[in-house]
């Protein structure tokens, strides 16, 4: 899909994402990008949340590209094969081309976003010269501060040294060099201890004024991520210590349900995408384009619903693991088997554990057929057939797309604490338990740092590619060579997009 570049609307009824369909034009050219309308009166204070909802509305418009570039290399899962995307496929083997077009759509939509998001905070800056409520401004302000710094660490996680805007301007970036992935990660740090300040100390989904938006403890989150690629442990426990402390979040109880209906705003998501076909069986509908990581074949147990594209499956390796370690809850979820599937697992000797209750019937009764791309599916990324609108069909319709969880927060703290830093709230043993036990796992009695990755590697697969990022920066890439792929350093991160190379001369020369 060819995303294209607005103007911050001043008055904006939804803060929901526009519907994101299958086509996709390249993106060859700097976005247009015009700052702001002239005539705007700043003096309309009450119009400046405008500006907020038109940060969001962006934020939540995600290509249907970008998390699959994001989250598709690890040991936890495959790119589906058999496809007209073979460069899709070959990223996942750890073979990069320079010129394929997602990576270089990636680039261009997460930039575009940014600079739209600094447009956003120049609008309401003005705003708040007016405001009555100046620190409400502050609080717009802070939060897209933090839409912009969840975006601006995927790109540092996949392109490691990036630009970092300052402005609406992207000309900007034709006077700069690319900033070190370290100093990215520091400047997004830096940046949610200024926004956490201006937050209110609330759950996302405790918002009355935006439902579900962001908070201090989405920023204390933000912080966390990025000081574990940074390292910096004791940041990390200081930040998750907070979260955990505050007695807000708590995980929600059906980790089978928590990908879907029942699980959007849930008390354990601190960030999440949200979309809505508001109830209605036709019309209007803001939705992600899920379909990338279903299944081509299904017999849904609701006839006429959609089926998906055969994109994306966990892997081999990850559901032998799962079974190794008597796992059911997170399996049952995370895998949708199909035949083939199974029949896999028995030829490579592995049937012996393969648990009674596996089979192609999902436990919400859609049936995952056999398909040529690829011979299971992603259970995160599926919503039964049974959970759609009345009239609607598209695969996984309606359902919101999480970005950052409880969980996540609780294993990060752990990992923190066996890596030498201290924190409050909880120790490491009670995190990593808390996570076990909500997957119907048996208590540990020590935790050690393997403990930590294994339980990160049950919980977090397939989720934005944190597998992947956590081996690189754990010195565990060994891991990555699976299969028929073969992981080398100088693999960590991707090519910069050719189109972009032509653009920024600053490129040329670097990978």
């Amino acid at each position: 899909m060819k995303r294209t570049n607005h103007f911050i609307k001043l008055v904006v009824v939804t803060l929901l994402a526009f519907m994101v369909t299958a086509c996709h034009d390249l993106l060859d050219e700097q976005p247009e990008n015009a700052s702001f309308v002239d005539d705007t009166d700043y003096t309309q204070t009450q119009n400046m949340i405008g500006a907020l909802y038109g940060a969001y509305e962006r934020f939540y418009t995600r290509g249907w590209e970008d998390i699959p570039v994001i989250s598709v290399r690890g040991d936890d899962v495959n790119a589906g094969g058999l496809g007209d995307q073979q460069d899709y496929n070959e990223a996942d083997q750890y073979r990069y081309n320079k010129d394929f077009w997602m990576f270089n759509s990636v680039w261009q939509n997460h930039y575009n976003d940014i600079w739209d998001m600094h447009s956003a905070m120049e609008q309401i800056a003005l705003y708040k010269e007016h405001a009555s409520n100046p620190a409400l401004a502050d609080q717009y302000i802070a939060e897209i501060k933090v839409l912009r710094s969840f975006l601006l660490l995927q790109l540092a996680r996949v392109w490691g040294d990036v630009f970092v805007p300052e402005s609406s301007d992207p000309s900007d970036l034709l006077l700069v060099d690319l900033t070190p992935r370290e100093q990215v990660l520091q400047h997004i740090s830096d940046q949610m201890d200024e926004a956490a300040e201006h937050l209110p100390n609330v759950r996302p989904n405790e918002r009355t004024d935006v439902r579900g938006g962001v908070t201090r403890y989405t920023a204390l989150a933000v912080k966390a991520i990025a000081n574990l690629e940074l390292k910096n442990y004791q940041a990390v426990a200081d930040a998750t210590s907070e979260i955990i402390s505050s007695n807000k979040f708590s995980l929600y109880p059906d980790f089978y349900q928590l990908f879907k209906i029942p699980g959007k705003l849930a008390n354990e998501n601190l960030l999440e995408l949200q979309y809505s076909d508001f109830g209605q069986s036709s019309g209007d509908q803001k939705a992600y384009l899920f379909a990338f990581f279903g299944p081509q074949n299904w017999t849904p147990k609701i006839e006429g619903a959609g089926g998906g594209w055969g994109f994306y499956e966990p892997s081999i390796k990850y559901i032998t693991f799962m079974m190794e370690r008597g796992e059911t809850t997170r399996l049952e979820t995370s895998v949708l088997f199909t035949n083939r599937g199974i029949d896999s697992l028995k030829t490579l000797g592995y049937e012996a554990i393969i648990p009674d209750w596996v089979s192609n019937t999902t436990p919400s009764g859609d049936v995952i057929n056999d398909y040529p791309r690829a011979i299971f599916a992603s259970g995160k990324h599926y919503l039964p057939s049974d959970q759609l609108t009345p009239g609607r069909t598209g695969y996984g319709n309606n359902k919101n797309f999480i970005a950052i969880r409880y969980a996540e927060i609780l294993l990060m703290h752990a990992e923190a604490l066996v890596q030498g830093a201290t924190g409050t709230g909880m120790t490491a043993l009670e995190a990593v338990n808390a996570v076990r036990d909500r997957a119907d796992m048996p208590l540990l009695g020590s935790v050690s740092l393997d403990d930590v990755v294994n339980e990160k590697f049950a919980e977090l697969a397939m989720e934005w590619g944190i597998r992947f990022y956590d081996m690189v920066r754990l010195g565990r890439t060994s891991e990555l060579t699976y299969a028929d792929r073969v992981f080398s350093d100088d693999k960590v991160f991707l090519p910069y997009p050719q189109s972009q190379v032509d653009l920024y001369p600053v490129l040329k020369g670097r990978r």
